[in-house]
């Protein structure tokens, strides 16, 4: 592994810069007391490459990833996707950028009991305008044939592989993944990040993989270490290991 000033790793194509957090703050208050989450972190993130966020709980994963991915936004700072700064959008703007736009895969699958597989991924391919079919995007995560079971009729590994699916049914530019595997056992969490790896490969989504687990780290092709809410290290990772490899 190489490391490399913060925000600027040796990136697959240096022009394509998908996201940009510059400077970002967060700010808590709970009651009197202030809560800072980020402190001053600047970030890139480069088209199709794949991206392990690792830190500590508290460390401020989860809070970098949703302001990124548009669900919350910073007390000061900038972030920018391409060329909007999501910074200064408006409420409605934001909407249509995470619908068209991001992807998210969280720890816990947030899928419809009541819905097959199938239909829990039809939900996100109504709202954009080219999406996957819902019979290609849960083939491609190896569930052809367990499309018309519903969420109870899945273990969890396949209930996180439909939540993945209905991710990636609308062709995102950024998927954002919040410890995908932490519901998860060893052999499954395995499976599901190599899903997420081919789900990279194969569609060049910009992608990135928030979690406490160092070994996960070892399949990306950079890895970035959150602490205390500010940038620790940024290290690219010259020689990444199939998701199968990975052993904690």
């Amino acid at each position: 592994m190489t490391e490399s000033a913060p925000g600027s790793p040796a990136p697959k194509d240096e022009d394509a810069i998908v996201l940009r957090a510059a400077e970002v703050t967060k700010v808590y208050a709970m009651g009197e007391v202030e809560v800072h989450a980020l402190r001053g972190v600047s970030l890139d993130l480069h088209a199709g490459e794949l991206m392990v966020l690792l830190g500590a709980s508290g460390s401020g994963k989860s809070t970098l990833l949703n302001l990124i991915g548009g669900l919350d936004t910073p007390t000061d700072g900038h972030i920018y996707y391409r060329e909007q700064e999501l910074t200064a959008a408006s409420d409605r703007e934001l909407t249509r950028y995470r619908r068209e736009n991001v992807g998210f895969i969280f720890q816990f699958y947030n899928l419809i009991p009541s819905l097959t597989a199938r239909e829990n991924v039809a939900l996100v391919t109504e709202l954009v305008d080219e999406p996957m079919t819902p019979e290609e995007a849960l083939d491609r995560v190896g569930l052809a044939d367990r499309m018309d079971h519903f969420p109870s009729q899945l273990s969890g590994g396949e209930q996180q592989r439909v939540a993945i699916a209905r991710a990636v049914a609308k062709r995102p530019a950024v998927l954002l993944c919040d410890e995908p595997t932490g519901a998860l056992d060893y052999k499954t969490g395995v499976k599901v990040l190599d899903v997420i790896a081919r789900i990279n490969a194969e569609l060049g989504t910009t992608t990135a993989i928030i979690t406490h687990n160092v070994p996960v780290g070892a399949m990306a092709e950079r890895v970035v270490t959150l602490s205390d809410g500010q940038l620790a290290s940024d290290v690219r990772n010259d020689s990444p290991v199939p998701a199968t490899e990975l052993r904690w």
